[in-house]
């Protein structure tokens, strides 16, 4: 087993707080999410998180214009600087008290940041030939506002920088030291906060905006009129106000604006959800739109002014809207609350995620967007479950349904209840589909429904307590069940008998699964134990201490030491890898384990976040902020706020749970919900405090050198290739395992050989071989010769394939995308073209296509003839029948009465068979 696992994506989330920024060309969109920042391809439709962490939550970021540095600063001032295409850390640096806001320099050179009342200009790192020491070079420090710096912005030539403050004022400030004195001027006038200041493009004109929803134009003009001829003074001339205009945006207050000098569009967003565009300086509105009722917390234009980007810290929402042709580009939105539950798709392209907001979220692994969201729970969903075909999910929620959804047509197609109302905790599908168990603490059965009817067809009484955990073996009809009476239960549903012995347990069981061929059953205790039992012989073959592998943290209000603490020393979520070799394992604190199994020994340990804003990351507290009294970190200085927003608190004092879960006074704390291996066992999923934090096994290796001497060179493959060594130019293409060269040897196979070549290809190349085809085919037009390949190589080595399927999860899973692409194109395709082939081959053309013209032409085919009317002036194409002598327009009768009736069947065969395509599902 394979234990490599590294951080890959971060799902489930897209927006926490700070600004969002566009890439120079427009087509990327950095989001910050908690102490990581996330990437999105708004092109390409993918998505990725850099693996990097900080130790708080990330309040801005900024990006240069070449695109290559990427300075991301966290709420207490600490700055990394990342290679932005590498991805690789560069540089860590202390800035030493929070920055509001960061911005570089058009031209790249430099950048700014605002700390407190104070803007520091900073030279941006280079390879130039007088390297410097120090990755940051200091260039000067601007003082001069009153009150805390709220924006930056600079000049369209990189030599001036306006700054907007809560002292009402804004302000102009030069790069040079010679021109500051000639520069500088306080934009006074406003009677609330400046949020915002721009310069036009010409840098004639400067805008400014309050939080009150003022609009004020200013220009650089003399008080004294200039004659034609007369040279100006300059001595008189100084930035005056030459417009003002207002919003009116009734009670709601300016919260964050934006503006593109190129096209001259101001976009403004309101506390109340909605945001509107603004041409300037005639001021007059483009759109008005809204984005629901929470605050808008960021904005922001890409170059071309095409796409604007908003994102909103209470719900998580981040929305591209491309206001041309207003439509969205992207709209995607978290969970609002914790998640409960994760479960992979059984092709593992997807990823289902539920949460206490009711919701069931499905997420595409490869793009890392969110596809679909189902909002028909009235209560917290506790359990997931997929049928065996990966056409329908189910779902049991607090509200006291379990929901079956068909992923097809996106839609709850059956609701099943029980004869009491009472509320599901957790959930089990039979992987055939046939039928779906549910356990409840408000009762000691396990409830077993029919799919088919969605009748509630069995109760399986035998517990003494109530049900807390259900797992099915993937294999057989196994279902396994725990409860607080501290015993296991195995069912076997389809048997003719439900007498089972109880397997004791000497501690409360946390979670349960079943090993994927049935033989064996897991369970975590309350006590940090994992046990394992043999289902056939009803007896315990082994055991793991987890105790003193997780790493419990301290909280803020602990008075003791993280290595005293009981508080989460057990797993509450555990899962069997594919092959039944492995287990993963996570609870309510900071840490995952993976496990050997047949060994017994921990594999590898994952640290779910460094993020300090949690409680339980920390091994030791800050003693620097420690007094007699506690934390200084746990006073409220909400009070303190100088905004009326942030001074009100509408949360319960002291909730976990509820409210608004963004200004809860309780420290959220670091836990893992739910754990899930993907079907291929080279990646797994972890429901976590921080969103779905996603592992995987990088399998893109550059250069394998396991088999390979010095006479493999890629001049000895192309030398293979012309001498009709296919097989020999492949395997030697494998070795070197440049992705070129084998696209070259596999396009350069001929059809008839293909077969020689799959049967003579070595059993070590075939898991790549598969994979190869079934990631090139995704691109390639070829599909008869990628089919014919895959056949080949199926026939060839199938039934080594059958017998070590987790050896070859991942590649026929590449496989299986690539069959059901075509599946798709086909099915579309004959919908498309069905009355043309109906129209074509209900008409006979036999006599039509052996009487030629002169020319050989033989008009549309079988009916009908174009001419060129001689006669005509126009030249215009009449359409004359070619056989009016025989039988008039031959094909249009037999057409008619042939296609009718067909078409009633097949709408007669719809309407019966409505009822039966959920059945079909299955």
């Amino acid at each position: 087993m394979r234990s490599d696992f590294k951080f890959s994506n971060l799902l489930g989330t897209v927006y926490r707080q700070g600004n969002i920024i566009f890439s120079q060309d427009g087509t990327i969109l950095l989001s910050p999410v908690g102490n990581r920042v996330s990437v999105f391809d708004l092109v390409n439709n993918r998505s990725f998180t850099f693996e990097y962490e900080h130790r708080k939550n990330v309040s801005c970021i900024a990006l240069n214009p070449q695109g290559t540095l990427l300075l991301s600063v966290d709420e207490d001032g600490r700055a990394i600087l990342v290679n932005f295409r590498a991805k690789t850390v560069l540089h860590h640096f202390n800035f030493k008290e929070p920055v509001s806001d960061l911005k570089f320099s058009p031209d790249g050179a430099t950048f700014a940041l605002a700390c407190g009342r104070f803007i520091q200009v900073w030279k941006t790192p280079d390879v130039a030939e007088d390297r410097q020491f120090a990755p940051f070079v200091r260039h000067r420090v601007h003082a001069g506002h009153f009150a805390s710096i709220i924006s930056l912005s600079w000049s369209p030539d990189s030599r001036f920088i306006l700054s907007t403050s809560k002292d009402l004022t804004a302000r102009i400030w030069s790069l040079d030291s010679d021109e500051q004195n000639l520069a500088a001027t306080t934009f006074a006038g406003h009677r609330d906060y400046v949020v915002g200041a721009f310069f036009s493009a010409d840098q004639e004109q400067i805008y400014t905006v309050s939080k009150d929803g003022a609009l004020f134009q200013w220009g650089y003009t003399s008080k004294q009129e200039v004659e034609e001829g007369e040279e100006p003074d300059l001595s008189s001339y100084s930035w005056r106000i030459v417009k003002k205009n207002y919003f009116y945006a009734a009670q709601a207050k300016v919260k964050r604006v934006t503006f593109h000098a190129k096209s001259n569009m101001l976009v403004v967003g309101f506390n109340n959800g909605e945001f509107r565009l603004y041409e300037v300086p005639d001021f007059t509105l483009i759109q008005q739109l809204s984005m629901g009722q929470n605050a808008i917390n960021a904005v922001s234009v890409n170059q071309t002014g095409e796409w604007l980007a908003f994102g909103s810290s209470k719900l998580g929402q981040l929305l591209v809207y491309e206001w041309q042709s207003e439509s969205y580009i992207l709209k995607q939105q978290g969970h609002f609350d914790a998640t409960n539950a994760v479960a992979y798709s059984p092709d593992g392209s997807r990823l289902v995620t539920a949460s206490d907001d009711g919701k069931v979220k499905i997420w595409d692994v490869a793009s890392g967007f969110c596809l679909v969201t189902f909002q028909e729970h009235t209560a917290a969903v506790t359990g997931l479950a997929f049928a065996k075909k990966g056409q329908v999910l189910f779902s049991a929620s607090l509200d006291g349904t379990v929901r079956a959804w068909d992923l097809i047509r996106y839609r709850n197609f059956r609701t099943f209840t029980a004869a009491d109302r009472i509320q599901f905790n957790c959930l089990a599908a039979d992987p055939s589909g046939e039928v779906v168990c549910a356990g409840s603490i408000d009762s000691f059965a396990i409830h077993v429904w029919s799919v088919q009817t969605g009748q509630l067809v069995d109760t399986l009484d035998g517990h003494d307590g109530p049900v807390t955990c259900l797992s099915f073996s993937k294999e057989n009809g196994v279902l396994a069940s725990s409860s607080w009476d501290k015993t296991i239960r195995i069912w076997s549903i389809f048997g003719r008998s439900q007498q089972v012995e109880p397997l004791e347990v000497f501690a409360d069981v946390l979670s349960i699964a079943v090993r994927p061929d049935g033989s064996e059953v897991a369970v975590s205790t309350l006590d940090g134990n994992v046990l394992f039992f043999d289902i056939n012989e009803g007896k315990q073959v082994n055991s793991i201490d987890g105790k003193k592998d997780i790493l419990s943290g301290r909280h803020l209000e602990d008075r003791f030491t993280s290595k005293n603490s009981a508080r989460s020393k057990y797993f509450t979520s555990i899962d069997y890898s594919f092959d039944g070799l492995s287990l993963v394992a996570g609870g309510n604190n900071n840490s995952i384990c993976l496990y050997d199994i047949p060994n017994g020994v921990l594999l590898k340990r994952f640290v779910v976040s460094r993020n300090m804003s949690l409680n339980g990351t920390q091994q030791f507290l800050n003693s620097k902020r420690m007094t007699d009294a506690g934390s200084l970190d746990l006073i409220d200085r909400d009070g303190e706020n100088s905004d009326l927003e942030d001074r009100i608190d509408s949360t319960l004092p002291g909730s976990n749970r509820g409210g608004d879960m963004s200004t809860r006074r309780v420290r959220p704390e670091v836990r893992v919900t739910s754990l899930k291996f993907s079907p291929t066992s080279n990646a797994f999923a972890a429901g976590s405090t921080e969103g779905i934090l996603v592992y995987s096994v990088d399998e893109g290796l550059l250069f394998d050198p396991f088999d390979l001497d010095i006479d493999i060179t890629p001049q000895a493959v192309v030398e293979a290739l012309k001498e009709k060594e296919y097989l020999q130019a492949l395997v030697m293409a494998f070795r070197l395992n440049e992705e070129y060269l084998i696209k070259r040897v596999y396009e350069s196979v001929p059809v008839k050989e293909i077969n020689l070549v799959s049967s003579g290809l070595p059993i070590v190349y075939v898991a790549r071989m598969l994979k190869f085809i079934g990631d090139f085919s995704m691109e390639s037009q070829h599909l008869e010769f990628n089919l014919i390949w895959v056949k080949a190589i199926l026939s060839a080595h199938g039934r080594y394939i059958t017998s070590h399927k987790h050896e070859f999860g991942s590649s026929l899973r590449a496989v299986q995308r690539f069959l059901g692409r075509i599946g798709k194109d086909v099915v579309s395709a004959s919908k498309d073209n069905k009355y043309a082939y109906l129209f074509l081959s209900s008409t006979d053309g036999s006599t039509q296509a052996d009487e030629l013209d002169g020319d050989g032409d033989a008009g549309m085919g079988h009916a009908f003839q174009i001419e060129e009317d001689n006669n005509s002036s126009d030249n215009d194409l009449v359409m004359e029948d070619a056989s009016d002598d025989e039988k008039g327009w031959v094909g249009f009768s037999d057409a008619k009465s042939n296609t009718l009736p067909l078409d009633q069947d097949k709408d007669s065969s719809d309407d019966a068979s409505d009822d039966d395509d959920d059945e079909n599902l299955i």
